[in-house]
């Protein structure tokens, strides 16, 4: 689908310094009002770290569902960042998500007996966090 069919219209392209770009396509989309804004030098995780996050939305989220439009869309990917900050374990951070900590670890034999185990559905079973009844 072409941008100008659904009424929209790109006004930026974030793109990495890549030699693969050439100068010459930067002036065909400045030609077409779009500007180019290039990610910082010697900043290679800048690029990777998004385009990490990415990957992910696409393989836990889009791959998964079928958006219908672009307020399903936005609805989506508020939800599936949530899910990434405060429920998703990272490994980077020892299993922790970013805007969480990682909660005591349960050593009572007893505790672990008992142990029950919450799960809530996003996003009708797409996405699902679990989480320790209290």
């Amino acid at each position: 689908m072409d941008l100008d069919d659904a009424g929209r219209r790109a006004r930026f392209l974030i793109r990495d310094r890549d030699g693969k770009f050439p100068a010459l396509m930067d002036e065909i989309l400045a030609g077409a009002g779009i500007k180019t804004v290039l990610t910082g030098t010697r900043m290679p995780r800048m690029n990777s770290i998004m385009k990490r996050w990415v990957q992910l939305c696409r393989r836990e989220l889009l791959d998964r569902c079928l958006v219908w439009n672009e307020h399903h869309l936005r609805h989506a990917l508020r939800e599936y960042e949530h899910l990434y900050n405060h429920h998703r374990a990272h490994q980077a951070l020892d299993q922790a998500a970013p805007l969480r900590t990682v909660p005591d670890p349960i050593t009572d034999p007893e505790q672990i007996i008992d142990l029950n185990i919450r799960r809530q559905d996003r996003l009708g079973g797409v996405l699902r966090e679990y989480s320790h009844a209290a």
